[in-house]
């Protein structure tokens, strides 16, 4: 097969590259801005004169949600415009397409997991974007996919985990938000979930097209999450818990963002390592 893969200097797009090396059979790209930049429909369309490939993966996204605010029409023309054509130019060279999106599409003011059939009802500019290229996908093709995520950290890149053990290193006391409630995700979980789905497309084991949810299964607070980085990687720091109203952001953010995942573990047969675990992983792997 031959995969591209967009947003190759981001968390997924990282740990998919780093996963490429066990699949020898197959042949990845990888891409950033440097290659295909999605500020513009030009640009985009130039990248892919001449090329084929059979699976496009697009981890490529504006991400920064608070910024957003202020940025509304960068984050529109990352997150909804580029994907429309990116979703164009797969229809018209017959290649498939798996997007990754995100738990802010939700208001989040439930209580029970969220599953695909939930109505969206993003609170955030960053959120409303990325639930624009969803849309965009689902118009123009029939055989996509979309996964969204949530609360994703990794050993590369800017992240939760990485910012909550710099930190606590710095500090004899951190405060973080104890009422919005998710299910971690480390991006290496994920991208290994993704090549999965693409195993079971290309022989025909599995192929149904649609919107998936993937997380580490589990949910706990900020706060939680905090207190066992600090905890597990041994750092005397003493992790307070406050509420959201206490810590204001830009960007309102999802209260209650746990994802359904029986979908994908049915429809895949894929295991999804429980939060805790994967935590322990990526800690012994990041550089101190």
């Amino acid at each position: 097969m031959k995969l591209l893969i967009t947003g190759s200097k981001g968390q997924l797009g990282s740990e998919i590259q780093a996963l490429s090396s066990t699949m020898s059979g197959d042949e990845f790209t990888f891409v950033d801005i440097d290659e295909m930049d999605l500020g513009t429909d030009l640009a985009i369309e130039e990248y892919f004169k001449g090329k084929h490939f059979d699976f496009v993966v697009h981890c490529a996204a504006y991400t920064a949600v608070d910024k957003a605010e202020d940025e509304q029409a960068l984050a529109f023309r990352v997150n909804a415009d580029a994907v429309k054509v990116i979703a164009n130019i797969c229809k018209r060279q017959a290649m498939r397409l798996i997007h990754v999106s995100t738990d802010y599409v939700f208001e989040g003011n439930g209580n029970q997991p969220i599953g695909e059939d939930a109505m969206p009802n993003p609170q955030s500019v960053y959120g409303k974007s990325k639930l624009e290229g969803e849309r965009y996908v689902l118009e123009t093709l029939d055989n996509a996919y979309i996964i969204r995520t949530a609360w994703v950290y990794s050993t590369f890149g800017k992240n939760f985990v990485k910012t909550i053990a710099r930190v606590a290193r710095e500090r004899t006391s951190i405060n973080v938000v104890n009422d919005q409630i998710g299910s971690p995700t480390y991006a290496h979980d994920l991208a290994s979930a993704i090549l999965q789905i693409i195993g079971s497309i290309s022989s025909g084991k599995a192929d149904a097209p649609g919107i998936y949810h993937y997380s580490n299964e589990g949910a706990i607070s900020w706060f939680d999450f905090a207190w066992f980085i600090v905890s597990l990687d041994n750092i005397a720091c003493e992790v307070c818990p406050i509420p959201s109203a206490d810590y204001p952001t830009r960007a309102v953010r999802p209260k209650f963002s746990v994802l359904d995942k029986r979908k994908l573990k049915e429809t895949f047969g894929i295991t999804v390592p429980y939060w805790y675990d994967s935590l322990k992983k990526c800690l012994s792997l990041l550089d101190r």
